[in-house]
């Protein structure tokens, strides 16, 4: 049996931002639900982190989530399955008090998952296991040890594994408590990475800038072979150009695409401007398209000896910018804890956000 895979979707995210909305409202539509009609797939397990807000939901988040997702899936007789992240709960220290069962609890297709489980899918044993707290560690820690199921599906941080490109986690559990699967799939780092036993399957769509050209989508399970197809979501919102005047002229201004940068996030990278007019002329086509935001990066002009692709790499990210910044102090505590303080804080931060509607 084929089954299909979600990562952390994080509805509402970015302080309820309506393109994200928009954004995610076009994969669900226009790839997602299509794909599993097409290939007869009509069970979703989606592996925590449902909703973005801890402690409270935003009425038009949950309007519109409803609308383009929950709604769907209730009308064409889907199974969903959802396992509790730690964005799904209101205190630290238990599940207890969540926004997915209060949420969703009117939907008869929908199953929320608030403790350990085991759950025949097809005649195959996978266990589901939720965020482990302070109230649940010791009963998820037995229930692992006694597990007779080669297969899992969970919420999990686990030392060592990358949460970002270049940014590996240092704390969470140790992998040794789930070598007894053959197969460990999770949600919770938003990085898709493998260890060739367990699998973090990464978000569907693009969050941050952290996610730019890393790729973004779902997968498809087959219980019987074992098999893990990853579909790759095409849509995205982070968007670089490379502007560069020994590779630009008149025609190549007017004719690029702009329209594709339309309520996107846009990051321009100035390697080489000598004609203002040219330069101005481009900004001016860019913003008629109507992006969400331009950021215009100028510090370049010295690199005429690297690649294009280092040039962009080079205009990091905010979570990398402290990265770096962090390697360069001297201190006393531990640096990768520091960063990962420094992270969390900042991803908070962003989930504040407001947007126009």
């Amino acid at each position: 049996m084929k089954i299909a895979i979600l990562g952390d979707t994080h509805f509402g995210m970015r302080g309820d931002s309506i393109q994200f909305h928009q954004l995610y409202q076009e994969f669900y539509e226009k790839q997602f639900f299509p794909y599993l009609k097409e290939h007869g797939i009509t069970h979703i397990f989606q592996l925590g982190d449902l909703f973005d807000r801890r402690k409270y939901i935003n009425f038009n988040t949950l309007f519109l989530s409803k609308k383009y997702f929950f709604d769907h899936i209730e009308a064409n007789n889907l199974v969903f399955h959802t396992i509790l992240g730690n964005h799904d709960i209101s205190y630290r220290n238990t599940l207890e008090v969540n926004s997915s069962a209060l949420l969703l609890e009117g939907y008869k297709s929908i199953t929320v998952h608030t403790e350990a489980k085991t759950l025949d899918v097809d005649g195959v044993s996978i266990d589901l296991i939720p965020w482990i707290c302070k109230e649940n560690e010791a009963e998820i820690a037995e229930y692992l040890k006694n597990t007779k199921s080669q297969i899992c599906f969970g919420h999990f941080e686990i030392a060592g594994f990358e949460m970002d490109r270049g940014n590996v986690c240092h704390e969470g559990i140790d992998r040794g408590m789930l070598l007894k699967y053959e197969i460990v799939l999770t949600g919770h780092f938003h990085h898709k990475s493998s260890d060739g036993t367990i699998f973090y399957v990464g978000t569907p769509g693009e969050m941050t800038w952290a996610d730019y050209n890393d790729p973004r989508g779902f997968h498809i399970f087959d219980t019987e072979t074992r098999e893990l197809e990853f579909i790759e979501n095409p849509y995205r919102m982070f968007y670089k150009i490379l502007y560069d005047e020994t590779k630009e002229d008149l025609e190549s201004v007017k004719n690029k695409n702009y329209a594709q940068y339309n309520n996107r996030i846009v990051k321009v990278v100035v390697v080489n401007k000598t004609n203002h007019i040219l330069y101005e002329m481009f900004l001016d086509a860019l913003y008629q398209a109507v992006p969400l935001d331009v950021t215009v990066v100028e510090d370049f002009t010295d690199y005429s000896e690297i690649s294009d692709d280092d040039v962009i790499d080079q205009a990091d990210d905010t979570s990398t910018i402290l990265d770096k910044y962090i390697e360069t102090l001297e201190l006393e505590v531990d640096k990768n804890t520091l960063k990962n303080l420094m992270k969390e804080i900042y991803f908070e931060a962003q989930s504040l956000e407001t947007s126009a509607a």
